[in-house]
């Protein structure tokens, strides 16, 4: 991917699908439909409910949090209040949970949020917090993706908290792309893509911008052994 797809600001490395509705790069499409295909014959209903988010679109979900629009959470799953935080707990915060535009792997089309859609039921508010997989709707969906997303290329970046962003294990990301790409987004690259955004709280990141892409950006799972296809 070169600088402008590896940032979310062009989107030609990324193919439409119309069912799932869902947006991949294009190495990741048949990957995908394989594993939701093994995922159906097994009683499981994968739904992204997140696929390629451009620059702009994370700029306005920062933006929203920033100012108190969207839901904010502590690592440990407890509400906050943007208002009430001092503007570097709440970029800390905001980071938890949500990358800085820019930095988001969801620009690469390579990562996708899932759910398993049968375990949904009416009135169900799905929020992606980590008790919905170990103790609530998408318990079976953890085990059957911690058996499974090796052998069709993919793996999950957040198992293990690192202080960084919070573990989310609805989040998986098709390794044979991720793992270069991830390699190609450097802290230059990234303090390029920010100085001239409309991003919130810009000042306070471009100056701790090698210190956020060793914590949120760089410290992740590596894929196992034999994921790569």
């Amino acid at each position: 991917m070169n600088e402008l797809e590896l940032t979310g600001r062009a989107r030609t490395h990324v193919a439409e699908l119309t069912d799932p509705k869902c947006a991949l790069h294009r190495d990741a499409v048949a990957p995908f439909l394989a594993m939701r295909a093994a995922a159906a014959a097994d009683g499981i209903d994968l739904v992204p409910v997140s696929s390629f988010r451009d620059f702009d679109a994370q700029v306005r979900i920062w933006n929203d949090k920033f100012h108190g629009r969207r839901p904010l959470f502590a690592r440990d799953g407890t509400e906050l209040r943007a208002a009430e935080l001092a503007p570097a707990a709440l970029v800390d915060a905001i980071l938890c949970w949500s990358a800085m535009p820019g930095a988001s792997r969801h620009h690469w089309g390579t990562e996708i949020d899932v759910i398993d859609g049968l375990g949904v039921t009416p009135g169900t508010r799905v929020q992606l917090l980590p008790e919905e997989f170990t103790r609530g709707p998408f318990v079976r969906l953890d085990r059957w993706l911690s058996a499974n997303l090796a052998r069709f290329g993919f793996f999950r970046p957040y198992t293990v908290d690192r202080g960084g962003v919070a573990p989310e294990p609805w989040h998986v990301s098709f390794a044979s792309v991720a793992v270069p790409a991830l390699a190609g987004l450097t802290p230059q690259l990234l303090h390029a893509t920010l100085r001239d955004s409309p991003v919130e709280g810009k000042e306070a990141l471009l100056e701790r911008i090698g210190e956020i892409h060793g914590r949120y950006v760089a410290s992740v799972d590596r894929p196992a052994p034999g994921t790569f296809v």
